[in-house]
């Protein structure tokens, strides 16, 4: 079955079955394990959060939270519905226990993903991975980011904001220094705005990429900094085809995307790490990108993540890996 079909078949699938209530509390009873972990102000029933992109659109909440997550990142939301590049465009690399995807922002809506959250469970943290329209050029691209910031201000926990996906053309342009401080500041600003008329303060985090020099990583912690916000997400998928064992003409025949999994996670470290040692432990990380083990969480935990969080480690690892990690004291 094509990779993306199974995805979405998966869990439908699973979404039916929950529709049983006995069903969705015995997986529960059995996967959920209680950790509370305190992050940004906000407590998380444990600290293993779902990565974005697995539910894009705020379709399985409530499914994801009985399978054991602590918290899941939706998104990434766009303020216009778009479909995405074409199929196919989700490829397993199992030989790696990696994935190769360039999905391109494919999602329902500003819009929809409202309607859908409305319903969230109540007992678990959603994050709001935030972007902008492929059709909205470069410089107007604040303001797609400000309308999903907006719009999802009552509906969500904290923020994420991704300029590093490599599948929007152009998208990662937006991590210099001059567009991606503009784009904080203008969430800044409207975060001040509500704050002032009495609404909570939501966390605002920066999505980087695994591709950054030590340069640009020293850039983007000046801007977080500089701009205030509130911590980084470490790290996005990888342009890199770097020391795979799946065969060469094999992996360029799936073509471009980012590359995520197992053989992400030493560089995905080393960035948690530099960016604590150079910030002086002062901005707060959630480490992703390669876990596939409770021991390749404590990594990232050691490294100065706050928190974890899975996507292909998932896929590959099943529910019984968010089990083990959300064990672990942070």
């Amino acid at each position: 079955m094509p990779a993306e079909t199974a995805h979405y078949f998966s869990l439908n699938g699973f979404k039916f079955l929950c529709k049983i209530p006995l069903v969705r509390m015995v997986v529960s009873a059995f996967f959920r394990v209680k950790n509370e972990t305190e992050f940004l102000g906000l407590t998380f029933y444990n600290p293993v959060g779902l990565a974005a992109g697995f539910d894009k659109n705020a379709l399985y909440l409530k499914e994801l939270s009985a399978l054991g997550f602590g918290f899941v990142e939706i998104g990434t939301v766009t303020p216009l519905p778009q479909s995405g590049n074409d199929l196919p465009r989700l490829f397993r690399l199992p030989n790696d226990e990696c994935i190769i995807n360039r999905m391109g922002f494919n999602n329902d809506g500003l819009e929809m993903v409202k309607q859908r959250l409305v319903n969230r469970p109540n007992d678990l943290i959603v994050g709001g991975n935030i972007g902008k329209n492929k059709i909205t050029p470069n410089e107007n691209a604040k303001d797609d980011y400000v309308k999903c910031f907006v719009g999802l201000y009552d509906l969500v926990d904290y923020f994420v904001v991704n300029v590093s996906s490599p599948n929007t053309p152009n998208l990662r342009e937006l991590q210099d220094k001059k567009p991606l401080s503009e784009i904080l500041l203008a969430l800044m600003n409207e975060r001040n705005s509500f704050i002032a008329a009495g609404k909570i303060q939501k966390p605002i985090l920066l999505k980087i990429a695994p591709d950054l020099t030590l340069s640009q990583l020293d850039d983007v912690i000046e801007i977080v900094q500089s701009t205030r916000i509130d911590g980084l997400v470490a790290t996005n998928t990888t342009i890199s085809r770097e020391n795979l064992l799946t065969d060469k003409n094999q992996v360029e025949k799936m073509g471009a995307g980012g590359l995520s999994g197992k053989i992400l996670n030493q560089k995905a470290t080393e960035i948690v790490a530099y960016i604590k040692e150079k910030s002086n432990n002062k901005i707060p990380i959630i480490g992703v990108g390669g876990i596939h083990s409770s021991e390749t969480a404590k990594e990232k935990i050691h490294a100065g993540a706050g928190l974890v969080q899975l996507y292909t480690g998932f896929i590959y690892g099943g529910p019984s890996l968010i089990k083990q990690i959300a064990k672990l004291k942070i």
